[in-house]
């Protein structure tokens, strides 16, 4: 029998409907679950069970009189901290910040709380989400729920451990390098990054996006169907779609995908990963699909050269902090940016300017091919306490060299689970296609995901 952590969003909705299982009484059994994981894997903030409750109890009254609160009554979400949530401070991860109340719910808040959703809590990010890591000068170390001396990855940490655990079936986090992506691969998840503006977000900026992280492509479907609707707080928000989102398996008969196994810079993938991600490849060329190798399109001089635009760009923002507030900051990010303090403007500039060749190089792929795989994360695992899986912050971005283009190109992209290592530790497959196949992109993820089965051995919360 199913625990009532694992139902997905369709199996709630029905069992709401039909008075089988009250919200109430899911969120009773949610709560206790969430107490047995949450000391070990410290993936929530701003967490008020007593109000979740409450919530649940009012849901419950209006499911029972056949007049719920929208298509999405009663079902938890977890978001992001850094989307904001109208009277919850927003701490960027860091123990530095200032901590003012958010005036009104950004757009992905907003469209869940108009499709009835109730926000079970927010969730953990590394200090300026400028990390791939649970390591927070803040929220102290989010850990992997499949193995807790491992790390969840970032910046999307605390819904990425909050969606591998079984804290309800939806999650949703951003990415501007890979921030929803890379966890969402840690953790065995499916992680998707739409298109730019295809999902509104507030604050907005170059590359960056929200998206969902759930346990399976359906539900991540469905998010989007509620996600994906223009907001005009956002300047890159794109026009309503007219098809609807569907999790339809199609056909990839023909289909020509490129198999992208070499990073092209920065940290070399392992061996099993990349076996693990051929074999997810030769699985769509039985199926008729055209896969050809693939070479890189990062080098050198572009990560380097968005690493320093970083650098230049979060030293702006340190620099304008007191001396007390500035000690808070995690002495990792205070080391990685202190170079910025030196680079010219020109320097700058130049090393912004990267981005345009990134896009430049992504959209060059798709005159080629429908479809492109690779590995999400060059390395499988690393500590819980690292605060990158280098541990040097001299070289911060050696890991994101597989995901980092399709931010700037602007390319949907997803992370789906493709099997396992030795170790138990779960391996991403990534999946690309060109800008604005948002909806095809998860209708293939949903064929793979029907070749590859349902996942049944979601860890379970410690016994100590």
């Amino acid at each position: 029998m199913t625990d009532l952590h694992d139902l997905s969003t369709t199996q709630l909705l029905a069992q709401f409907a039909s008075r089988t299982l009250s919200p109430l009484d899911y969120y009773e059994h949610l709560l206790a679950h969430i107490g047995r994981w949450e000391p070990h894997i410290r993936a929530l903030y701003a967490f008020d069970p007593e109000q979740v409750r409450l919530q649940a109890r009012a849901a419950t009254e209006r499911w029972n009189k056949g007049a719920p609160n929208g298509p999405l009554d009663g079902i938890p979400v977890t978001i992001k901290e850094l989307i904001a949530t109208q009277g919850t401070p927003i701490p960027l991860g860091s123990a530095a910040t200032t901590l003012k109340p958010a005036l009104q719910d950004a757009p992905p808040a907003a469209r869940m709380r108009e499709a009835g959703a109730i926000i079970l809590a927010k969730t953990t990010v590394p200090d300026f989400g400028m990390l791939s890591s649970g390591l927070s000068s803040f929220h102290g170390i989010t850990r992997n729920p499949w193995n807790t001396a491992c790390n969840t990855g970032g910046s999307s940490s605390g819904a990425a451990a909050a969606a591998a655990a079984g804290y309800g079936p939806l999650h949703i986090g951003t990415d501007i390098g890979g921030s929803v992506r890379l966890p969402a691969a840690w953790c065995g998840l499916v992680g998707f990054k739409p298109t730019l503006g295809r999902i509104p977000i507030d604050p907005y900026y170059t590359g960056r996006c929200a998206g969902p992280m759930t346990r399976s492509v359906e539900d991540t479907v469905l998010l989007m169907r509620h996600l994906a609707r223009p907001d005009a707080r956002d300047a890159t928000s794109l026009p309503p779609l007219t098809g609807d989102w569907s999790d339809a398996p199609v056909s990839v008969n023909g289909l020509k995908i490129g198999l992208m196994l070499e990073p092209g810079a920065g940290l070399q993938p392992e061996g099993f990963v990349c076996a693990a991600v051929e074999q997810a490849a030769r699985l769509f060329e039985s199926h008729g699909a055209q896969v050809r190798t693939l070479a890189p399109i990062m080098d050198r001089a572009q990560l380097d050269g968005l690493d320093r635009f970083w650098r230049a760009r979060q030293w702006a923002e340190l620099s304008a902090l007191g001396a007390e507030q500035f000690a808070k900051v995690l002495p990792y990010i205070r080391d990685w940016a202190a170079p910025g303090a030196d680079l010219s403007g020109v320097e700058a500039v130049q090393g912004f300017n990267q981005t345009f060749e990134m896009r430049r190089r992504a959209a060059q792929v798709f005159s080629e091919f429908d479809l492109v795989l690779s590995p999400t994360n060059q390395v499988n695992h690393f500590p819980a306490q690292w605060p990158s899986p280098s541990n040097d912050p001299q070289q911060p971005f050696e890991h994101i060299v597989f995901t980092l283009p399709w931010n700037m190109g602007e390319q949907p992209a997803l992370s789906i689970n493709c099997g396992f290592a030795a170790d138990g530790m779960p391996i991403g497959l990534q999946m690309i296609a060109p800008r604005f196949a948002d909806q095809w992109l998860l209708q293939v993820a949903k064929t793979y995901e029907s070749w590859r089965g349902a996942i049944h051995n979601w860890p379970n919360p410690p016994s100590h």
